[in-house]
């Protein structure tokens, strides 16, 4: 019988060059948690719907539902990178996951407005240590030449779970309505919150190990804070252009690609007339084309800079964005550009959160990239209510996804303004 206490006090192969090394296993275990946090969030596109045909609702209700999961969520990010980097990234994401799995369930009982509102504001609560605690955990237990790998690899998560969700999610409402897939993460959620326990831990230190990749040293113990430390955080972070900047286009790219990934299925079928199947298929489409672009572009970032690689990104999605308003009620082409933007749109946040790496002192990271969360969150806000209320009062997209298009561009602009990276000597 397998002794679970042996597993998880023996995190580091006996002999240099023999046994797999810890952070396999960290990378494996955090792509799980992407895949179900993602899953349920970006799967909100497929479930509300029938949501709102079954219940009620209209398209502006839905939009305030994700929007009540994205308030909360960015009002806990910073307070759940803080907490990461002060007591630690293993004990912020388990109890997340906990409380992740609790409000999916609350979903699948709703029967109101409100009452979906808090039960996925609830999730929002769990989401908030299910990206900032795992991106800057991942990024400890690699060192900076294998990081866009690492974090590639680990991105390729949620777009798989929401291809997985576009694959499964007509079956399972078919048969066991809309409300079986809320239950059904609900369930996988705490499934991983059990893997966590077991296999999950804080840094290469604790392993008496160094960061894989080449070159690494022990990280320390990265959950010290002192007086100096947070005179630190102000001077080598919030007083850095770099910081607001990159913070500016995070929450222009933001805008530009949660609203039309949103809306998209609902678009298909009310303007482009798809079939319900064939609209759904949108997301899967879009989430192997995530798959595909965390895979291939971020560990391109490694060789070519995190700063190119997001300008390269930014100026695909408002192309797409533009050949959709042109050519968008075609079928074969919504689904080619909505492939160019899933191509782009995985990779965008963690291109945006490995700069917190790049830029900023390793023991801040996951307080920069919680920083960053809410210009993230506020974009994606901003965009539900905008293009949902829009289409509310125009019957149509065009004017919405006209304004993702202009975001787009801001985000590409801003970026431009970041200086290249350069050496940097962590203090």
């Amino acid at each position: 019988m397998v002794n679970l206490n042996d597993i998880r006090s023996n995190c580091r192969p006996s002999e240099p060059g023999r046994g797999v090394h810890w952070a396999w296993i960290i990378l494996c275990v955090c792509f799980f948690n992407l895949l179900i946090n993602y899953a349920a969030r970006n799967g909100y596109s497929l479930i509300f719907p029938e949501m709102i045909r079954t219940l009620g609702f209209g398209r502006t209700d839905g939009g305030t539902i994700y929007n009540a999961y994205l308030f909360v969520y960015i009002l806990c990010s910073p307070v759940a990178g803080f907490f990461a980097d002060r007591f630690g990234t293993r004990r912020i994401i388990i109890i997340c996951l906990a409380v992740l799995g609790m409000g999916l369930a609350l979903m699948g009982t709703v029967h109101t407005v409100g009452a979906a509102c808090m039960s996925y504001a609830v999730a929002g609560i769990g989401a908030s240590g299910m990206w900032t605690p795992v991106l800057a955990l991942v990024q400890r237990w690699f060192t900076p030449m294998r990081r866009g790998m690492a974090l590639g690899i680990l991105s390729s998560g949620f777009g798989l779970g929401f291809a997985l969700m576009g694959a499964l999610f007509p079956w399972i409402a078919k048969y066991w309505t809309w409300r079986g897939a809320w239950f059904l993460l609900a369930g996988a959620a705490i499934i991983m919150l059990l893997v966590n326990l077991v296999l999950l831990r804080e840094n290469p230190e604790s392993c008496g190990t160094v960061p894989w990749g080449g070159g690494g040293q022990p990280v320390g113990n990265l959950s010290e804070g002192t007086g100096a430390d947070r005179e630190n955080l102000k001077a080598h972070v919030f007083a850095n252009r770099i910081f607001w900047i990159v913070g500016a286009s995070y929450f222009a790219i933001s805008y530009a690609v949660y609203g039309i990934t949103t809306f998209m299925v609902d678009f298909a079928r009310l303007q482009a007339g798809l079939s319900f199947e064939k609209a759904s298929f949108l997301a899967s489409i879009h989430g192997v084309c995530q798959l595909i672009g965390v895979l291939s572009m971020m560990p391109l970032s490694d060789v070519f800079g995190r700063k190119r690689m997001i300008t390269i990104s930014n100026l695909c999605i408002a192309l797409a964005l533009a050949g959709i308003l042109i050519a968008g009620t075609s079928w074969q082409i919504l689904y080619v550009l909505i492939g160019v933007i899933g191509l782009f749109f995985g990779v965008t946040f963690v291109l945006y959160g490995a700069c917190a790496g790049d830029y900023f002192p390793r023991r801040y990271i996951g307080t920069v990239i919680g920083a960053w969360t809410p210009f993230y969150g506020l974009g994606a806000i901003f965009a539900h209510w905008i293009t949902g209320m829009i289409c509310d009062s125009t019957g149509s997209y065009a004017l919405a996804f006209f304004l993702n298009m202009i975001m787009a561009v801001a985000g590409l602009l801003l970026i431009c303004l970041v200086p290249a990276l350069k050496e940097k000597t962590e203090p």
